[in-house]
């Protein structure tokens, strides 16, 4: 009989099973994982060096980077963010630094670091660790003796039991069957971080070219419905599925921030779109169709004796506009004197309002995140506890909440498991 069963290995069952027990080193605390290694996402998370936070300190603003779950976190957040994450691992003598796109990373450059740590605590807070322990079914309490006042967790060779649980196992198919039967919802579960799929002879031959740019995804009649959902960006919020950041392209198409943005923001639009969309790319986000063809008219005016294809009038990768410029219909040899007017009505839309169809997606990375999980009208996220069963709390991925890539859905996990063990140290 334990006090508190944590049900799954992972950053956000290891991080509440420390946090409570440090709160309450009365309580006896078992960690159940199905499998033989803990802590897999992360052992790969930032290619090996583990993407602990973002040092977006700002509780707002660090919930506007969650396209399911802002308006839930916004509260907790103000509890536990990325600055108590850093003071977590600060105290257990393990620095973080702080990457230019504000990624944070241990000092050391490994993820080992991060697991080390979590392991250590285990020990030494006498926290119990049961792997290969597959989670079949949860019972209900159901009457007064002891057992019968507490969870019965049910595993293929035996039984736990606790009067209070943390259910923490990330995008688990089983668990949430298992939450189903005690009468949970769940939002049935999509890719949520993935890169496009794109064959088109303008970004062929220049993969790992980035730049800065503007994509929209266009609303097809073939598609069958309008997108009408609302985007935060940096800049606006718009009706259409709109993104602006670093673009890049790819042996298969195009990923970087800006797609990552869109594929997180989109993600069960694009599920129903079967991946076969179209996108609107502007290479020059500075400039619209219209303005940019009066710039052109005077560069053709200025450069009238230079060649095209090597003139570059705008600040985008040369290999790239030397693509635009031939899909453009201007031939190699081509001077700025010779070019018609259609023609630079046609570089100005190529480099503004570029079409493109993508047929498909790839994971990205190491990056594994699903939109979908319990419903969020069920969850208390004052202390992240089961509205229908006293008792039963979440944290990290289970529950549906996911963000954008870097830190983001790390930090999630932190805040909830945190939530939680307090909760759960007060009850």
């Amino acid at each position: 009989m334990y006090d508190v069963i944590v049900i799954g290995g992972g950053a956000a069952g290891f991080y509440g099973a420390i946090n409570l027990a440090e709160s309450r080193p009365d309580l006896k605390i078992a960690i159940l994982e199905q499998g033989k290694q803990v802590l897999g996402k992360v052992k790969v998370s930032g290619g090996g060096r583990c993407n602990v936070t973002h040092a977006q300190f700002n509780p707002k603003i660090l919930a506007q980077h969650y396209p399911r779950g802002e308006r839930e976190l916004l509260g907790p957040f103000n509890t536990h963010h990325s600055e108590h994450t850093v003071q977590f691992f600060s105290k257990r003598g393990i620095e973080l630094k702080i990457e230019d796109d504000g990624r944070m990373f241990p000092v050391t450059n490994s993820s080992q670091t991060i697991i080390d740590c979590f392991m250590e605590a285990l020990e030494s807070l006498k926290i119990d660790l049961i792997r290969n322990t597959v989670v079949t079914n949860i019972l209900l309490p159901s009457g007064h003796s002891e057992k019968k006042t507490a969870y019965e967790v049910q595993t293929k060779g035996s039984s736990f039991f606790a009067s209070r649980l943390l259910i923490a196992t990330g995008s688990s198919p089983k668990m949430w069957n298992v939450l189903k039967q005690l009468g949970h919802r769940v939002v049935d579960p999509v890719p949520s971080l993935f890169t496009f799929n794109i064959n088109d002879p303008r970004i062929e031959g220049i993969p790992g070219l980035s730049t800065y740019a503007r994509v929209q995804v266009i609303a097809r009649d073939f598609l069958g419905k309008r997108i009408t959902v609302s985007l935060k960006s940096n800049t606006e919020r718009a009706d259409t599925l709109v993104s602006e950041g670093p673009l890049l392209i790819t042996h298969w198409g195009m990923s970087g921030p800006a797609i990552l943005k869109l594929s997180a923001w989109g993600a069960r639009i694009l599920h129903d779109y079967q991946y076969r969309f179209k996108i609107q790319v502007n290479w020059v986000p500075e400039y619209h169709q219209q303005g940019l063809f009066s710039y052109l008219k005077e560069v053709k005016e200025i450069e009238a004796r230079k060649t095209v294809s090597r003139t570059f009038p705008l600040d985008i990768p040369k290999r790239l506009w030397g693509k635009l410029v031939q899909a453009s219909g201007i031939v190699a040899d081509q001077k700025w004197a010779d070019i018609s007017k259609k023609q630079l009505q046609e570089l100005a839309k190529e480099l503004t309002a570029s079409e493109f169809l993508v047929e498909g997606k790839s994971t990205f990375k190491e990056e594994f995140v699903t939109a979908g999980g319990i419903d969020l009208k069920e969850v208390n996220f004052k202390t992240f506890e089961s509205k229908l069963h006293p008792g039963i709390y979440f944290a990290g991925e289970i529950l549906n909440i996911d963000a954008l890539t870097g830190g983001y859905n790390f930090q999630n996990a932190w805040t909830g498991a945190y939530l939680a063990a307090q909760a759960i140290a007060n009850s």
